[in-house]
């Protein structure tokens, strides 16, 4: 897209448009302070108890200029609490911003290409800063996702009813989805440097505002959160579950499909209420009263362009009739034009999803770089007896709460990925052949700011080479820091000869990440000597086991408090 100059940026700035309208419409409703307060004592005492609390964030400067905006205020932040709800109230006044200067980007792109398409190719547009729609379309979702989850920290009417783990895991999203918009825009940057620009300009406050939020909540609640954690290590008496998934939930996903009470069954053939997925998942969005939706996907290969359920879609479930049988698939990729988070042959936002019996697959191949297969976003997700199937960037669980039992996971590079707090068990983790001059990195975990909860924990699982591998030399690491306080931890799991002794790399250009922290437990096979080792400060060769119990279902994800409900077995803690 061309911009001519700065007066015709301000009337694009100044389109009007009800698409996608749901994260202004969420924001309207928020900024209602939960608690009254008693006269504000003389600001200088004020002040100076508020800055050192800003001294504890990782960007005091921004903290500091919030209070002093509301030093003339009568009834301004005296607590850390205030404090931390001025700074979400800021980080939402960014978000809403680079939400609708997104959203006019995209909506200005896609009327140029639209019109460019009638008389001549998409290329001869303009020039080197034509603007891909799909860049652009990355963030207005990311951003409105992060919209609604941020809304109800502060709404008085959710407030009450949230854990702690819930804001942190929502303000861990935020900064995610944030960074993760860049990150598009920047794959496509040679195309529109100066809308790219634009953005990361309206966006840098707003992730100051978002980690300084992290540090505040941190500061307010330690003690909260560790008495959470312990709750959540012994609030269920149903070990086989984690907590946050209810009795009938739990039914879903170990009942025949002739018990199911499906809205909606899906089959090529016409035998079934839909023909396609999309149209099921348009049909069970229109339903109301809330609740489980189940939708029945019947054996055959689904390759539908882009496949996403969004955030305004909460609570649905695919069942299919078996991995290999019922097969989402699709072969978008980097190397074909589209962004990491636009590759994805299936994507989900909305919150409370459950898939089982299913295989998802991106058939881009090894030679097309990043091509998603399963991308997640959706809090409180669960995958169950599923198969993820790709080669660069297969799994991408990008944010949130996340659950993964008894699935198979195939890729080559970093082919688990992402920044949600997630726990992979008692799946099958399969690296494959590369292209030649290739590694294999299972893990690349995105961790950017230390105070989020994020990480991935592998526990009992399997990880053997697929046999095209095992006859390769191409060497397979357990994961390399894709981000600066990148978390990642094996725990009792099996690990074959195909990992190579040094276990962990440094990413691409970096030297030993000293921020970081990978970790083993009790784990089992050739692959799992740690003698061999990488000598990084982060790097923890033999966790303790109060270390190793960090990243259990019940206190990296607080399992016990969901994972009930939705009626997948699961180990709360370790086995030993």
């Amino acid at each position: 897209m061309q911009i001519a100059d700065r007066s015709s940026h301000h009337r694009l700035i100044a389109i009007t448009t009800d698409r996608r309208s749901s994260a202004i419409a969420d924001e309207n409703k928020l900024c209602r302070r939960s608690q009254s307060r008693s006269p504000r004592p003389p600001p200088s005492s004020s002040l100076t108890t508020a800055t050192n609390a800003c001294k504890a964030t990782l960007y005091p400067g921004a903290c500091e200029s919030l209070l002093l905006s509301t030093s003339q205020v009568a009834d301004g932040p005296k607590t850390v609490g205030e404090i931390f709800d001025l700074s979400v109230h800021a980080a939402i006044q960014g978000f809403k911003s680079t939400w609708s200067l997104a959203n006019n980007l995209s909506l200005s792109a896609q009327k140029l290409s639209s019109s460019s398409s009638s008389s001549s190719s998409v290329g001869s547009v303009g020039h080197e800063s034509y603007l891909p729609s799909t860049a652009m379309d990355d963030c207005v979702e990311l951003l409105d996702h992060s919209l609604g989850q941020l809304t109800k920290i502060l709404d008085t009417k959710t407030r009450p009813t949230l854990s702690g783990d819930d804001v942190r895991t929502w303000l861990s999203a935020a900064l995610t989805h944030h960074t993760t918009c860049l990150e598009g825009l920047d794959e496509q940057a040679r195309k529109f440097p100066k809308e790219r620009d634009m953005v990361h300009q309206s966006a840098q406050t707003m992730h100051h505002h978002i980690s300084n939020s992290l540090a505040l909540h941190k500061l307010d609640h330690d003690h909260d959160a560790l008495e959470e954690k312990e709750k959540s290590s012994y609030s269920s008496n149903h070990h086989d579950y984690p907590g946050w998934i209810s009795r009938k939930d739990r039914k879903l996903l170990e009942a025949s499909v002739e018990d199911l009470e499906v809205k909606a069954v899906v089959a090529k053939d016409g035998r079934g209420t839909h023909k396609t997925i999309g149209e099921a998942l348009e049909f069970v969005s229109t339903l109301a009263g809330g609740g489980r939706n189940v939708i029945h996907v019947t054996a055959g290969t689904y390759s539908e362009s882009s496949l996403k359920i969004p955030r305004s879609s909460p609570n649905i479930m695919l069942v299919g009739d078996g991995k290999g049988n019922t097969v989402i698939t699709g072969s978008k990729s980097v190397g074909g034009g589209s962004t990491t988070f636009g590759s994805a042959s299936f994507g989900v936002s909305g919150d409370g999803f459950m898939a089982r019996d299913i295989s998802f697959v991106n058939n881009a191949g090894p030679a097309t770089h990043q091509a998603v297969a399963l991308l997640v976003s959706s809090d409180k997700s669960v995958f169950y007896r599923c198969s993820i199937i790709g080669y660069q960037d297969t799994l991408y669980t990008l944010s949130n709460r996340q659950f993964y039992r008894e699935t198979d996971i195939y890729g080559t590079v970093d082919f688990i990925f992402g920044n949600s707090a997630v726990v992979i068990q008692n799946s099958n983790i399969f690296p494959r052949k590369p292209m030649s001059d290739q590694k294999n990195f299972i893990t690349a975990q995105g961790r950017s700011d230390p105070n989020q909860n994020t990480g991935i924990s592998i526990q009992g699982c399997r990880v053997a080479a697929t046999s095209d591998l095992a006859s390769a030399k191409n060497p397979t690491y357990l994961g390399r820091p894709w981000k600066q306080y990148s978390r990642t931890v094996y725990l009792e799991s099996f690990l074959d000869g195909s990992i190579s002794s040094a276990g962990w790399y440094p990413w691409a250009g970096g030297g030993s990440p000293s921020s970081v922290f990978y970790g083993e437990y009790m784990n089992s096979g050739p692959g799992s000597g740690t003698s061999g080792r990488v000598h990084w400060p982060g790097y923890h060769a033999a966790l303790s086991t109060v270390q190793a119990t960090e990243f259990t279902v019940a206190r990296l994800i607080s399992g016990t408090q969901w994972l009930p409900s939705t009626g997948v077995g699961f180990d709360s803690g370790l086995h030993a």
